[in-house]
C-alpha cells in the first residue's frame, strides 16, 4: 500500500478525542446499552427472530415517545402555547413516518422463516402493547375492555385507566374551541372520556366557520391540519401494519387470539377528529 492510498482511506486518532472511561459517563453509560443491548433473547436457532425482536423493540420505544410528545402537546394546547404544540405534533407525524417505514424491513421475514418460531410467542401479541394503547387513549380511541390484557401489571394497568378517563388531545382542543367563543354543546364538555368521542354537529360547525374563513382564525385553523397528519401518518401505520401480517401470516389468527387482518382492518374505520374528515365534503 502506498503512502498516498494510506492517507486517502485512514483516518488518525485526533489528540482531543477522551479514550478513558474509568472515572467517566461514556456514551454507553448515557444510553444504558449494555442494559438495552442485552435485551434480544430470541427463543430459537432461526436467524430471523431476531429481526423480528429489533423491530417490535424499537416500535415500543418510538411508541413510548409519542405517547410523551403528545402529553406534552396537551400541555401546551392547556397553556395556549400552539407554536410549541405545532412543532411536537410535526415531530409525532416523523415518528410514524419511521414506524411505517419499519414494516418494510419487517417484510422480509417470509412467511417460512416466521413459521420457525412463531409457536415459540405463544399469546404474546402487539395487542398487549401498552405504549401503543396509551397513545391510542391519548388520541381518543377509548375502549375500556381493551385494558384488561394489563391487569397483571398494576403499574401498567392503574397509568392506562387514569389516560382512560382523561380528557383525550382531541377533548382538550374542542375545550378550546368553546373557549374561543364557539358554541359547543354542553353535553360533548362534560362527557364521560372513558367513552368513544362520536361526532357532534356543534364541532362540526365550528370547524366548518374555521374553514371558512382560515385567516380570521389561522392559528385554529393550522391546529385542525396538524391533528389531520396526526391522522393521515397514524392510518398509513396501521394500513402498512395490516398489509405486512397478511404477506406474513395471511389470514390466520393472531398470536393473541384476534382474527388476525380482519382484526386488524376494522382499525382503519376508527377515525380521532371525525368532523375534520365531514367538513371537507361540506366546504
Amino acid at each position: 500500500m502506498t503512502s498516498d492510498t494510506q492517507s486517502t482511506n485512514y483516518r488518525a486518532m485526533e489528540d482531543t478525542i477522551h479514550t478513558d472511561f474509568k472515572n467517566e459517563m461514556s456514551y454507553g453509560d448515557y444510553l444504558s446499552l449494555d442494559q438495552l443491548l442485552s435485551a434480544q433473547n430470541p427463543l430459537t436457532d432461526s436467524r430471523d427472530e431476531m429481526l423480528f425482536i429489533v423491530i417490535h423493540q424499537s416500535s415500543e420505544l418510538w411508541l413510548k415517545l409519542m405517547g410523551r410528545e403528545i402529553e406534552d402537546a396537551i400541555q401546551c394546547l392547556h397553556n395556549s402555547d400552539f407554536g410549541l404544540a405545532f412543532k411536537i405534533i410535526s415531530r409525532v407525524k416523523q415518528v410514524f413516518i419511521q414506524l411505517t417505514q419499519s414494516w418494510n424491513i419487517l417484510s422480509t421475514l417470509t412467511p417460512v422463516d416466521y413459521l420457525k418460531f412463531r409457536e415459540k410467542l405463544g399469546h404474546s401479541s402487539g395487542f398487549q402493547s401498552y405504549s401503543y394503547r396509551k397513545l391510542e387513549f391519548l388520541l381518543g380511541n377509548k375502549n375500556r375492555s381493551l385494558v384488561q390484557v394489563h391487569e397483571a401489571k398494576p403499574n401498567v394497568y392503574q397509568d392506562l385507566m387514569q389516560t382512560l378517563e382523561s380528557p383525550s388531545l382531541y377533548d382538550h382542543v374542542i375545550k378550546i374551541l368553546n373557549a374561543k367563543g364557539y358554541n359547543i354543546d354542553a353535553a360533548v364538555l362534560d362527557r364521560d372520556y372513558s367513552e368513544p368521542y362520536n361526532h357532534n354537529d356543534s364541532v362540526l360547525n365550528a370547524w366548518l366557520e374555521i374553514y371558512r374563513n382560515p385567516d380570521a382564525h389561522f392559528e385554529l385553523y393550522e391546529l385542525a391540519e396538524k391533528l389531520m397528519d396526526i391522522e393521515d401518518s397514524f392510518q398509513q401505520w396501521r394500513f402498512k401494519h395490516m398489509y405486512t401480517v397478511q404477506r406474513i401470516i395471511g389470514n390466520k389468527m393472531g398470536t393473541g387470539g384476534s382474527s388476525g387482518v380482519e382484526f386488524l382492518k376494522k382499525a382503519l374505520d376508527i377515525k380521532f377528529f371525525p368532523e375534520l374528515y365531514q367538513l371537507r365534503t361540506l366546504l
